[in-house]
């Protein structure tokens, strides 16, 4: 990491925070403004559309793509189970058959007479977005998400992996120079944030992992660590 910061991170012991909590497409709110939600408070709801599947129907069938239709045993907008056999052809006076069979379970959403292809939906994904932290709801985001706002202590990082988390925090070190080692995570460190000092390696991470620890705050983390914790650059 190739990078170097200056000072200017925001620490504030006590302030008003906000969280604006979105859905990444519009969906239904589940709360009102005003309602006190926790931070595993789901506040929003929706479905992202199921993956598409292709599957080159005419070809499978021995079939001319224009005439696909009429091989048809579901047609558009029907539902389908994995392996259900959607297609079929016969020949040499119905002794011979062949099938075409969903390779999911969804809807059927295009039968191409020019492609010869049937496309699939997969399910819809549901997709939750919690609170994030307990508050109070101060807006209502039509059809989106909600605003959240609490009081309490703010401390800005500059790095972070792993996505949102929450729990309560614990200080493990005695002081900021001291580094974050495995010996200092014990079980009762279960589904809490702990707090080390100046640092902490791979080692220490795998053995939160272990544990269940939900997060680690410390001042920094070597670059070769974060690679081979991540598997990628």
């Amino acid at each position: 990491m190739a990078h170097a910061y200056t000072p200017g991170l925001r620490v504030a012991a006590r302030t008003r925070v906000a969280q604006t909590r979105r859905l990444p497409l519009k969906g239904k709110v589940l709360v009102e403004k005003g309602a006190v939600v926790t931070e595993d408070t789901v506040v929003a709801r929706t479905e992202l559309p199921g993956n598409v599947q292709a599957v080159k129907a005419a070809s499978l069938l021995g079939v001319h793509q224009q005439d696909l239709e009429t091989y048809m045993l579901k047609m558009v907008g029907d539902p389908v189970q994995k392996d259900e056999p959607i297609a079929m052809a016969k020949s040499f006076f119905g002794l011979f058959k062949s099938q075409v069979k969903s390779p999911v379970t969804g809807t059927i959403e295009v039968v191409s007479g020019v492609t010869g292809q049937i496309m699939l939906r997969e399910p819809p994904i549901p997709v939750e977005v919690n609170a994030y932290i307990s508050g109070t709801v101060t807006e209502v985001i039509s059809e989106e998400g909600v605003v959240v706002e609490t009081v309490g202590a703010f401390i800005q990082g500059i790095f972070g992996v792993g996505g949102e988390s929450s729990g309560v925090l614990v200080p493990v070190v005695q002081a900021p120079d001291e580094e974050l080692s495995p010996d200092l995570l014990r079980p009762e460190h279960r589904d809490h944030i702990v707090i080390g000092g100046s640092g902490v390696h791979r080692e220490a991470v795998d053995r939160a992992r272990q544990l269940g620890v939900r997060g680690i705050g410390v001042a920094g983390i070597d670059d070769a660590d974060v690679r081979q914790i991540l598997g990628y650059e």
